[in-house]
């Protein structure tokens, strides 16, 4: 097993630019993940993990191609882009999904919600609730930003997770698929009183809501009732409830 000692090998650079470079990702085709708890979940669905870097000895096997390399905390610490950074970094291929064939499953729509830590925590909820199908547009976090794939406590590697545009939005809703929107308004329903089961449900970020684009495609509108003394749900937290009631 070779040891790598120096921040400028190629394979130190190549993680501290997967860390920190979306840009740099999307051209390179991979992710960065750390620690041992994504590793097993990485090797358990099947993830195509690219290399490993590690300071201490992995205590389950691997793929016997699969590229690991020993090196000591002091150099993880040093080009890991997250704080508290785990003895172990691992690099996964970004996989191909394609979530327009879910009809007649619940799905997710997430429109701008920017915070990593939201994004993740909804793909892992919705792994929960056995929701495979996400999907991202407009202004929102990185799936495979390394706060956004921490969050998300492997569930990453099982969920059907894209990007997608408003004008491929607009092909699904074409093709037959009810989306609801969570929104304020006259015209909201509870959410309870509808049936969530077999629609795409879109959440926007707790600031600003859904966009104007992505509410003209709603049929529906619901709202979750909250204290009079309370302005919003966290995205993350409304997510929860309406997935909820979607299972």
């Amino acid at each position: 097993m070779e040891r790598i000692t120096s921040r400028r090998n190629p394979l130190c650079v190549h993680i501290k630019k997967l860390g920190t470079d979306r840009g740099y990702r999307e051209k390179s085709g991979e992710f960065l993940c750390d620690g041992l708890k994504l590793l097993s979940e990485a090797e358990r669905f099947g993830a195509e993990i690219t290399s490993v870097l590690t300071s201490d000895h992995l205590p389950f096997p691997l793929p016997i191609d699969t590229k690991v390399y020993m090196t000591d905390t002091t150099l993880i610490n040093s080009i890991s882009p997250l704080k508290n950074a785990q003895k172990l970094l691992f690099t996964c291929k970004i996989p191909k999904n394609d979530v327009r064939g879910f009809a007649g499953e619940a799905a997710i729509l997430l429109d701008g919600v920017q915070d990593p830590g939201n994004v993740g925590t909804i793909i892992r909820t919705a792994s929960a609730f056995d929701i495979k199908n996400i999907i991202l547009s407009g202004t929102c976090a990185d799936i495979y930003n390394p706060k956004t794939v921490r969050a998300t406590m492997g569930a990453i590697f099982r969920q059907n997770i894209c990007n997608m545009s408003i004008d491929e939005l607009r092909l699904l809703k074409e093709s037959g698929v009810t989306f609801i929107g969570a929104a304020l308004g006259e015209d909201s329903k509870v959410f309870d009183e509808v049936d969530l089961r077999r629609s795409l449900i879109a959440i926007g970020s707790e600031g600003k809501g859904l966009s104007e684009e992505v509410l003209k495609l709603c049929d529906e509108k619901v709202r979750i009732p909250i204290s009079q003394d309370c302005e919003s749900l966290n995205a993350a937290a409304a997510a929860a409830i309406l997935m909820w009631s979607a299972k």
